[in-house]
């Protein structure tokens, strides 16, 4: 059996010394807040070139905890792409926002700048007052922040990079989490930096931000212990998961070169195939962490007959995502670009995601790739 995702193989590596790290912990005793939090937000911050890193409870807090630091408001709007997975859209709500869903490109899978002007003006033909833009790193690559930030910028609007897949990658040569006002990401166990559980970090250079979702994820507390400033909830990430964290940070450089080599394998193999398939596409100037490699079918392959055909030879795969965010049912009422959403419909019908992970053998990828070049020739 190939794994989707090998942690296994990358546990075994570090493992005498996650446990030191646990000991440490179980040693001192401070569970919330212990030392081994602020040490993994110091060095967080110098891996992503961010003066203040807040590491909180998942990723999807981490943007809730953005979002209030940008003083986001009830009625207001929020432009999101519709291909991503559901925390980009659900954190808006939660603040009594509105999402506005905006297409993404069809080669990159992020959203696409040319069309944040048709997704503000139809925004405003409903009234609603749009505060930023929200793109997302899907499956590791950074969006193209160059064009969103500068059409932020001409319309006085923030940018929050939804980087819970993207953490690790660059943009002309800087860092994600540097990209914008304030990013977030998510240490979830099968990112590309993950924990042995739910966590995450907010990312920014801004001081207000920072001391805003600091505060809010402590109950809203103030400077002295139990006097609140606002209303705030429960995010603090645990300091077992911090130390884990530390550890896995410490591997992550190497593991991104693993994983770039891992993608240029694949794209070496498919690409041999001449089937039509579509491999990953990365904007100029930028790297990927990639979170996932996920290739598009061409439109006469049945994707669920391919994947039952991979299964049966012990090879998994996924669908990311097979259905856009305002189809299902909570976000149904929200407004979209009024140009549509051509290529998330054409996405969510036909990407394929196959196993990727830093130890995954070009050997395994050859089978692979034989496999799906066998099931699609029969």
């Amino acid at each position: 059996m190939i794994p989707f995702i090998d942690l296994k193989s990358q546990q075994d590596q570090i493992r005498s010394k996650i446990d030191k790290r646990i000991q440490t912990v179980l040693d001192h005793g401070q569970y919330i807040l212990g030392p081994e939090v602020k040490e993994l937000e110091k060095k967080l911050g110098l891996f992503s070139n961010s003066k203040y890193v807040l590491c909180c409870s998942s990723g999807t807090d981490a943007l809730l905890l953005a979002l209030l630091g940008l003083g986001l408001k009830p009625g207001e709007g929020v432009i999101v792409p519709a291909f991503t997975f559901a925390s980009s859209a659900e954190v808006m709500p939660l603040l009594g926002a509105i999402p506005i869903f905006i297409d993404v490109d069809s080669h990159t899978f992020n959203l696409d700048p040319t069309k944040l002007d048709d997704a503000l003006k139809t925004a405003n033909k409903l009234g609603i007052n749009v505060k930023g833009i929200m793109p997302v790193g899907l499956f590791g690559q950074p969006a193209d922040m160059d064009p969103i930030n500068n059409f932020a910028k001409n319309h006085d609007l923030w940018v929050l990079d939804d980087a819970a897949q993207s953490f690790g990658s660059t943009y002309n040569n800087k860092p994600v989490g540097s990209l914008c006002e304030v990013s977030a990401t998510s240490f979830f166990p099968a990112k590309p930096l993950g924990c042995y559980g739910d966590g995450g970090a907010l990312f920014t250079n801004n001081e207000k931000i920072y001391e805003i979702a600091n505060s809010s994820h402590v109950h809203g507390m103030g400077k002295v212990r139990y006097e609140y400033d606002r209303i705030g909830m429960n995010a603090r990430i645990s300091t077992i998961q911090a130390a884990i964290l530390l550890e896995k940070l410490n591997i992550f450089p190497l593991e991104l070169k693993k994983r770039q080599n891992v993608a240029d394998n694949y794209n070496k193999h498919l690409n041999q195939l001449n089937l039509g398939i579509k491999t990953p596409v990365l904007i100029k100037e930028s790297t990927s962490s990639w979170a996932q490699y996920t290739i598009i079918l061409p439109d006469d392959i049945n994707r669920d007959t391919l994947q039952e055909n991979l299964k049966s030879k012990n090879i998994p795969t996924a669908v990311y995502y097979p259905i856009p965010l305002n189809k299902h049912k909570p976000y149904e009422k929200y407004p979209i670009s009024h140009e549509g959403l051509s290529n998330t419909v054409y996405l969510s019908k036909n990407v394929l995601s196959l196993p990727m992970h830093p130890y995954l053998s070009e050997s395994d990828i050859i089978l692979i790739v034989k496999s799906i070049a066998e099931a699609i020739k029969n």
